[in-house]
C-alpha cells in the first residue's frame, strides 16, 4: 500500500474521557492531538495509525485495513501498546510523561503530558543554527539525564534528533516520540519498516541492526549537536559508510567553539560504534569536564585525525 494521508479525528471529538481540540502533528506512524482531560487540563494524545497499513477517510473514526495488512497492523499496534506501557513506568523530568494508554476505534492511543514550548529543531531554525556553546552544553547535559534513565530501563530511543527534543518555555529539554519497543519488536516485520531519520540515525540502524545499543543513541546525540552548529542534518551514516564527506566538527568550527565540545561531537559520530562513548554516563562525564584531555595530550588520536583530514583536503 502506498503512503497516504489519514484524516485526523475532528475538533470536539469525544475520545473516551478526553476531548480532541486539534491536530498537533502527523507522521508516518501516528497522529498527535492536543486534547483536554475531564478536568479541562491540556494533554497530548498520540494515535497509532501507520499510513502504509491503514486508511481513514474524512468523517470516519475507524481506519480501513485490508486483509493483507491486518496482521502487520495488529502486530504494530501491540508494539505501540508496549511502548506506552514501558514509558508509563518512567518518571523523569527530562522524559515525556505518559499518563494513560487505551484501545478505541480499532486502534491504540497514548496520553501524555502536554508541554508548552518548541522543539530543538524549531529553535535551530529560528536561530539559523547559530547556537551558543553555553546553550548547547546546558540542553544536552540535561537531555542526557533523561536518556540515561531510558537506557537504565533497558530501552533505546532509536529516533533521537532535534525534532524529538522538546524545549519547555524555560528551555528545559524533554525527550519525546519514543519508538523503542515498537522498533525493536518490529525489526522482523517487513511491513513495519524501522523508523529512523537519515542524518541522525547511526550506521547500526541500517541493515541487520544487530549492533544497536546505547552507542547508537549516542551517535544521534552527536549528530543532533552537529545540526545545532550547522543548521541542518549531517551527511547520513549509510552514505558516510560508502564515501565519508562529513567535515569533522573539529575542522569545520575550529576557533568558533571550544575544542572540547567539537571533539566530543566527532567522538559521538564515529562510524565504528566501538570507538564512540559506550554509555551516556561516559558522554556526560566528558561534556561537563573542565579540562579537555586533548589539551593535556595535544598529539592524541583526535589531533592525529584532524591533521590527517586537513592533509587529505589539500
Amino acid at each position: 500500500m502506498a503512503e497516504q494521508a489519514n484524516a485526523p479525528l475532528p475538533s470536539g471529538f469525544a475520545l473516551e474521557e478526553y476531548t480532541i481540540k486539534r491536530q498537533l502533528s502527523l507522521g508516518g506512524f501516528s497522529i498527535v492531538y492536543l486534547a483536554s482531560d475531564p478536568e479541562g487540563k491540556e494533554v497530548a494524545i498520540k494515535e497509532y495509525l501507520p499510513n502504509t497499513l491503514a486508511l481513514r477517510a474524512n468523517g470516519e473514526t475507524r481506519p480501513v485495513i485490508t486483509e493483507d495488512h491486518l496482521g502487520a497492523f495488529r502486530y504494530g499496534m501491540k508494539c505501540f501498546f508496549e511502548e506506552g506501557r514501558a514509558l508509563a513506568m518512567l518518571s523523569h523530568p527530562n522524559v515525556v510523561r505518559v499518563q494513560n494508554f487505551f484501545r478505541a476505534n480499532d486502534t491504540v492511543y497514548m496520553v501524555m503530558e502536554y508541554e508548552h514550548g518548541c522543539t530543538l529543531q524549531e529553535h535551530i531554525r529560528r536561530h539559523h543554527g547559530k547556537l551558543s556553546e553555553r546553550f548547547m552544553r546546558g540542553v544536552f547535559t540535561r537531555m542526557l539525564n533523561g536518556l540515561r534513565e531510558v537506557h537504565t530501563n533497558k530501552l533505546l530511543h532509536l529516533d533521537l534528533k532535534p525534532a524529538n527534543i522538546y524545549l519547555r518555555s524555560d528551555l528545559t529539554p524533554v525527550l519525546i516520540d519514543f519508538g523503542a519497543a515498537r522498533q525493536t519488536l518490529a525489526s522482523d516485520q517487513p511491513m513495519l519498516k524501522p523508523m529512523y531519520t537519515p542524518g541522525f540515525a547511526s550506521p547500526e540502524h541500517y541493515g541487520e541492526r544487530k549492533h544497536l545499543g546505547p552507542w547508537s543513541d549516542i551517535y544521534s546525540v552527536g549528530a543532533s549537536m552537529y545540526a545545532c552548529l550547522a543548521g541542518a542534518a549531517p551527511q547520513p551514516a549509510d552514505e558516510r559508510l560508502k564515501k565519508d564527506q562529513l567535515i569533522p566538527a573539529m575542522v569545520r568550527w575550529e576557533g568558533k567553539y571550544s575544542d572540547r565540545l567539537l571533539e566530543i561531537i566527532d567522538w559521538c559520530m564515529n562510524l565504528n560504534h566501538l570507538y564512540r562513548p559506550q554509555s551516556v554516563f561516559s558522554l556526560q562525564k566528558a561534556l561537563v569536564a573542565e579540562t579537555p584531555q586533548h589539551e593535556k595530550h595535544k598529539e592524541g588520536w583526535m589531533g592525529r585525525f584532524v591533521n590527517r583530514f586537513r592533509a587529505n583536503a589539500r
